[in-house]
């Protein structure tokens, strides 16, 4: 587990492969984010101190399960961009799109996509539940949502190829328990280097 900020940078460089463009796209996207976090409560502040650890790793470390699946990245309820603009920051060219219902909040993710340079990136106010996109290679969501309301929402934007990758706390196995049998997916738990996350496809 990592604990320090150091040794997060240290694990992005040195076992993701982030290359140093990369690295100071995602500086760049701290100190913004810590900035704007003066404004609106983008993140809970008990968690800036650690913001490597708790925000760029606990979003960047989503692309080990997904590497070998290319193609759109759909990021719903995406709030201050994680994981969805972590991957973006990192991936450069990936295309990338950010789904959240606040206006301040999509406002924050295209300048900051516009800083980065994230040509890639596009920013979408929306409720999920009004959301019209093609499907999606991969599909993530954040501390959005309950994992059968969730999957009800996001199944139109998805074929059997794709991946969900959904960060969730202790309740994990617990959601997946809990799903209907009618539910035709194949899904498992992965303990990540903070928490752990469901990842997930259709069969």
């Amino acid at each position: 587990m990592l604990v320090g900020e150091e040794e997060a940078q240290d694990w992005l460089r040195n076992t993701l492969g982030v290359d140093e463009p990369g690295m100071a796209r995602l500086s760049q996207l701290v100190d913004l984010l810590l900035e704007e976090n003066q404004r609106q409560n983008l993140v809970a502040r008990g968690t800036l101190p650690h913001v490597w650890v708790r925000h760029i790793v606990d979003s960047a470390q989503l692309l080990h399960v997904s590497r070998e699946t290319p193609g759109h990245w759909l990021d719903l309820g995406t709030g201050a961009g994680f994981p969805g603009l972590v991957v973006a920051a990192i991936q450069k060219d990936r295309p990338v799109t950010l789904v959240d219902s606040r206006r301040l909040r999509t406002e924050w993710l295209e300048r900051v996509a516009n800083v980065l340079g994230l040509t890639s990136v596009r920013v979408i106010q929306s409720r999920v539940e009004d959301l019209q996109i093609d499907a999606q290679a991969v599909i993530s969501a954040r501390a959005f949502a309950p994992l059968e309301k969730l999957l009800t929402l996001s199944a139109r934007f998805s074929t059997p190829d794709t991946i969900w990758l959904l960060p969730k706390g202790a309740s994990a196995a617990q959601e997946l328990q809990m799903l209907p049998e009618s539910w035709n997916h194949l899904f498992h738990v992965e303990h990540s280097l903070r928490n752990k996350s469901i990842k997930g496809k259709r069969i």
